[in-house]
């Protein structure tokens, strides 16, 4: 499962804020069908407010001539026939005076007698102004991708409907039967639309005629397009604005969190101690209160680290002088006449009081050995030659092991302790010998690693290193053994302070078992001069 960051999770939540577009075209919409509404009801209105003032008075619809012979007024029959274009003429005057006072700059006001002969009309339909206002580059960019999604509504349909006569139509018919109707028709190109609303004329208890007004939608769909523009403006840019907020934050919750994972682990060195604890952060988040709590709890594990470390140092010298006690008590007891029973037991005795220092001994050789290094001079010296001297001396030392050494012809030079380095050889070989299968030989290799360092390494043919133990095999008190060999006590520290010593030398050591099972390598990597 690929891994999803703070960041692309807060990116991923912040494709949320998307619905707020949809949500603001649902309002425009619905703001659309209001307006809508709200203009067909404007437009039955001025219908109403101008059959009103023709109510009951005949004379405005007295024309000469009539309809064509033989045409019918029954609804449905003849009537329909005549709905095709009839050309507007002028009515009387009263007529005219009335549809001027009230004749508005974006209706066509008709009034039309049941024959469709027009008695009078008055105004015209007009688009709309356009906002001409100057914009500036972007925003004419901007103009001119939103026009590309949502095209504007034409105005070439203005001088064709001018043309077209009054013709029958839903609004009209019903109008005719007495009974106010709006219908809405298209101009043909699907965008604006004409709204027409007609209302009878009465003269008593007869409908003598018809008001119908016509209205153009074009600023409705002029103000959509205008509303849905900064609609997407507003919220893009709103959404881009909260996107570089989210990921701004996140990035910063990031970079705390990953400081403050590296500030833990850098606490602990490889040793496993408590180096310097980074001050706690001030901030009062979560964030916060969890580096103040890895701060206190890193001082608590460091405090009881540094109790551990030194008890082995304490327990050495409160025992140094009951044990010096006892040795020299049982010096004594020997030196007096004793049955050869009593010698036995006291042999015994003095044997594990040596055994006892040798162990006390060990314990704090690790403490003494980090102290010691504080005040270290260090040198340069060829680790050549001391893995020569060094290996000669083994062979001397312990006849019963078998050393193969292979070392460069010429120096190798490294700076630090010789010393030391020669402590760091004596527990690696120790180590070996430890484990080595009888009649095998232990090998010792020092050669150069690339141009700027050298590799010491000890083989012994034997068992391997355990899984579960590789992991753990530099740290203190952890040993492979699973028994003691002779009177020589093994707590698990040689192999530690060999740790220390090569991490002096700025190097590391490192433990793998041989490509064929038979045995293992130990190698110090350590930095030339």
């Amino acid at each position: 499962m690929p891994r999803l960051t703070l960041r692309v999770k807060l990116a991923l939540l912040s494709l949320v804020l998307l619905t707020l577009p949809w949500l603001g075209y649902r309002y425009v919409q619905e703001m659309e069908r209001f307006l809508l509404e709200s203009q067909r009801e404007s437009a039955l209105a001025l219908a109403r407010a101008v059959a009103t003032a023709l109510h009951d008075r005949p004379e405005m619809f007295s024309l000469p001539g009539g309809i064509a012979t033989g045409a019918s007024m029954a609804p449905g029959e003849e009537l329909l026939k005549l709905g095709f274009g009839l050309t507007p003429s002028s009515g009387p005057a009263a007529v005219q005076g009335i549809l001027q006072g009230l004749e508005r700059s974006t209706s066509r006001i008709w009034v039309a007698d049941r024959e469709l002969r027009v008695i009078a009309r008055s105004g015209r339909l007009v688009a709309g102004t356009e906002d001409l206002a100057p914009v500036g580059w972007w925003q004419g960019l901007w103009r001119g991708l939103i026009g590309r999604l949502l095209p504007p509504p034409r105005q070439e349909y203005i001088a064709r409907v001018e043309q077209e006569p009054l013709t029958r139509g839903v609004d009209l018919s019903s109008a005719f039967l007495g009974l106010p109707a709006v219908s809405v028709r298209s101009t043909g190109d699907r965008r604006p639309s004409i709204i027409s609303a007609a209302h009878p004329v009465w003269v008593g208890d007869q409908v003598r005629g018809a008001v119908v007004v016509e209205e153009t939608t074009h600023s409705i769909l002029s103000l959509r397009n205008r509303a849905l523009e900064r609609l997407a403006m507003l919220t893009l840019g709103a959404l881009g604005l909260t996107a570089l907020l989210l990921i701004g934050f996140a990035t910063r919750l990031s970079w705390r969190i990953r400081r403050l994972r590296d500030e833990t682990e850098g606490a602990i060195d490889a040793s496993g101690r408590i180096g310097n604890i980074s001050a706690a952060s001030k901030a009062g988040d979560e964030v916060g209160d969890l580096s103040r709590s890895i701060s206190r709890l890193l001082a608590r594990v460091g405090r009881h680290h540094g109790y551990l470390e030194s008890m082995a140092s304490r327990l050495s010298h409160e025992l140094r002088t009951p044990i010096a006690v006892v040795r020299s008590s049982l010096e004594n007891l020997s030196m007096e006449p004793l049955p050869e029973g009593a010698k036995t037991y006291v042999a015994r005795a003095e044997a594990g009081v040596s055994r006892l220092s040798r162990i006390f001994s060990r314990m704090s050789e690790a403490n003494r050995m980090e102290q010691s290094l504080a005040t270290t001079e260090i040198e340069r010296f060829d680790l050549g030659r001391l893995v020569e001297d060094c290996t000669s001396g083994y062979r001397s030392a312990r006849a019963g092991c078998l050393f193969e050494a292979e070392v460069p012809h010429h120096p190798v030079w490294i700076r630090g302790a010789p010393d030391l380095a020669a402590q760091m050889l004596d527990k690696l070989v120790e180590n070996a010998a430890d484990f080595a299968t009888a009649g095998t030989p232990i090998r010792i290799t020092l050669r150069f690693e690339g141009e700027s360092h050298a590799l010491l390494a000890v083989e012994n043919r034997g068992p391997t290193i355990p899984d579960e133990l590789r992991a753990r095999l530099f740290e203190s008190m952890v040993s492979g053994r699973t028994g003691e060999a002779g009177d020589t006590p093994h707590l698990g520290l040689g192999l530690y302070v060999a740790r220390i010593i090569a991490g002096f030398h700025g190097g590391e050591l490192s433990a793998t078992n041989l490509a064929d099972g038979g045995g293992v390598r130990f190698a110090a990597r350590l930095a030339c001069a």
